[in-house]
């Protein structure tokens, strides 16, 4: 039985995969990384992950994890039987972006947390998964489990990472790409430029979704996790 390591996004935990966990620990082995809680950069939690985690795996990461699986796989891509990338980029942060998170951490830093998250639920959703209490309640029940200090140190993590789009001609692993279609923090154009990169890869553009793919098209995700899976046996 093969391993499948979990790589959730931005101030985010297992929670962000309990649509997908039942189904996965049915044909692998299945762990949720929390390198991300952990390291102060990329590369620090990529070395953690390798480390902790002997032989190759399948890696399977959302946002910012799917920014970190690629870091793994930049320094270590015979570890990598296979990667899925769900709403995320090969791309470094534009100076916009740098700008917009250092507002963010400023307010974060100030206690205003909560103002900042409730106004970021309109960007992470589709809007009609923007409106549904239950979404909006375990969204921010998530973020405030992470925390402030949380909240700080993993966007300057995000804000500090490098370009992988020169890095992309490099993999040869298969590659599942998963987008949504209005996804605001991380626009299909980003997962279109990863696809174009790498010939072997699979795109899939959801509709009616948002950032937080497993979430909002939970059985979407399974289907094509499930069906991509077995072409890695």
């Amino acid at each position: 039985m093969r391993s499948v390591i979990l790589v959730p996004g931005l101030a985010c935990d297992a929670e962000l995969f309990r649509d997908q966990l039942p189904q996965l620990q049915t044909t692998h082995r299945v762990h949720v990384s929390d390198a991300h809680t952990r390291f102060r950069a990329l590369p620090q939690m990529a070395a953690a992950l390798l480390a902790e985690h002997p032989g190759a795996h399948i890696w399977v990461g959302s946002s910012m994890g799917g920014m970190l699986a690629l870091e793994v796989h930049r320094q270590a891509p015979q570890r990598v039987l296979g990667l899925a990338l769900l709403g995320s980029t090969a791309r470094a942060d534009t100076p916009e972006l740098i700008r917009l998170r250092s507002e963010a951490i400023a307010l974060f830093e100030q206690g205003r947390m909560d103002e900042v998250l409730r106004a970021n639920v309109m960007f992470a959703f589709h809007a009609d998964s923007a409106f549904d209490p239950d979404m909006v309640r375990r969204y921010l029940a998530m973020i405030r489990r992470a925390g402030v200090e949380q909240l700080v140190r993993q966007n300057r993590a995000v804000m500090a990472r490098i370009d992988q789009r020169p890095h992309l001609q490099t993999i040869r692993c298969p590659l599942l790409l998963a987008c949504g279609d209005a996804d605001q923090l991380t626009p299909s154009e980003c997962s279109r430029e990863m696809a174009a990169a790498v010939p072997q890869a699979r795109l899939e553009v959801i509709e009616r979704c948002g950032h937080l793919l497993t979430w909002e098209q939970p059985e979407r995700v399974n289907a094509l996790l499930q069906d991509w899976l077995p072409t890695l046996e």
